[in-house]
């Protein structure tokens, strides 16, 4: 055996391993959802059964559940998406001994545990403000290490912009905020829509963090934990499934839609090219 062929090899049956060790759960937590058991296993398999996603369609506890986490989402993308902007605005700015402190100020929401910031989040805004914990305080909460990783996706961006282009408008007699309107925001779209879906997704996710300061309401992921707890049953898997299945269609329609743009922008480079 050559040397070249046994690295093919190698490389394949690592690759093997490491996408088993990826999906080799998820597919059998899918087939676990087709199994007629109360339990959420695949042994032993007491026969097929679409059951278990009528028993999430009536589960109406699950649904207020993800409806609050939609509106929590919805809450964090608000919050937590301006402020990244803004301190990745300014950061790009910043030309000073104090930059390098700022940043290590901005991203050390995202290296304390979720833990410190719920308790910490609730205790402040309970001791001086009055305010208890629910909708709101959880939306600040998990803004408040959400919007670093906002801001390292506009910082990111902001590399690669020519300040030249805002030189140029300012020249020519624009203001600064027509200036932002017209160039900087329409080149940090993309990463505004990546900032987004990845703050949704962060707060979607999110337990620990949420656990201290949600009040009276409960979120999907606490809903999950709680059933966990109390006795879980394979429609927890068909909820599984159904999200993986939404994810699946959002990232294939994602991936289709750049693809077009990206031959519609090619096209107009090659009618420019050609004029």
């Amino acid at each position: 055996m050559t040397a070249a062929r046994f690295r093919r090899l190698l490389t394949g049956a690592y690759l093997v391993l490491f996408f088993g060790y990826l999906f080799l759960p998820l597919g059998i937590m899918a087939a676990a959802t087709f199994n007629s058991s109360r339990f959420p296993t695949v042994t032993p398999w007491m026969g097929f059964t679409l059951n278990w996603f009528q028993v999430l369609w009536d589960d109406q506890r699950m649904w207020a559940a993800l409806g609050t986490s939609l509106m929590v989402g919805a809450g964090v993308i608000a919050l937590a998406v301006p402020l990244g902007l803004a301190a990745a605005l300014l950061l790009d700015r910043l030309h000073s001994r104090a930059k390098t402190f700022l940043y290590a100020l901005m991203v050390s929401p995202l290296l304390t545990p979720g833990v410190i910031v719920g308790i910490s989040t609730l205790v402040f805004w309970r001791e001086w403000f009055g305010v208890s914990g629910g909708l709101l305080l959880t939306v600040v909460a998990q803004s408040s290490f959400i919007a670093a990783y906002a801001m390292l996706l506009f910082s990111a961006r902001l590399e690669r912009f020519d300040p030249v282009l805002e030189e140029a408008a300012l020249d020519l007699g624009a203001t600064h905020g027509q200036v932002f309107r017209r160039i900087t925001l329409p080149y940090l779209m993309p990463a505004i829509l990546s900032a987004s879906l990845l703050a949704f997704l962060q707060s979607f996710e999110n337990y620990n963090t949420t656990l201290f300061v949600r009040g009276l309401d409960t979120t999907l992921t606490v809903y999950i934990a709680t059933k966990v707890r109390t006795g879980l049953t394979p429609a927890v898997n068909a909820l599984s499934l159904v999200l993986i299945a939404l994810t699946i269609l959002g990232a294939v329609v994602y991936e289709i839609l750049r693809r077009r743009e990206a031959r519609r922008q090619a096209g107009s480079a090659a009618a420019l090219e050609s004029a």
